[in-house]
């Protein structure tokens, strides 16, 4: 995590993945996540970032897998909290992409399959999959050591 860099004094607007998140393609969990430096490089060629004042956290907007985030959580948030949530969100963009829908109604959030292939499918953890609470998925991500935190 320390060679990433975060950019938190953009203006709302839009940007690339690396205009805020300097050296995340880098970072060995997206290897995990994209499987193969094709596709990695078309998410970051493609993704776009929107700051927006009016955001609170991080989300994936389920028509173009764009990224939006929170102006305060870009300027206020640990730097591993954004981390955390970054790669939380690259997992959505991977899903959109293979055209699932991100906010699936018929599900809660907490049992909803994107929230937690998201939350824990990409960590190599024996509950890879399971239903947890969603206070428990974050917490066991929290915990992983996915590449260097």
């Amino acid at each position: 995590m320390n060679q990433i860099q975060v950019n938190r004094d953009l203006a709302d607007g839009v940007y690339s993945l690396e205009d805020v998140f300097v050296n995340l393609k880098t970072v060995e969990i997206l290897f995990k996540v994209f499987q193969t430096p094709e596709l990695l490089e078309d998410v970051f060629q493609n993704t776009s970032v929107i700051i927006d004042g009016s955001s609170h956290y991080m989300h994936v907007k389920n028509e173009d897998a764009s990224i939006v985030v929170g102006k305060d959580h870009l300027k206020n948030s640990e730097k591993k909290i954004l981390y955390l949530d970054i790669i939380h969100e690259l997992v959505h963009v991977k899903q959109q992409r293979q055209g699932l829908d991100l906010y699936d109604a018929s599900y809660s959030y907490v049992d909803r399959p994107t929230e937690i292939e998201a939350y824990t499918g990409w960590a190599s953890t024996p509950r890879k999959r399971s239903k947890l609470s969603v206070s428990n998925r974050l917490s066991t991500s929290a915990r992983n050591p996915f590449g260097a935190i």
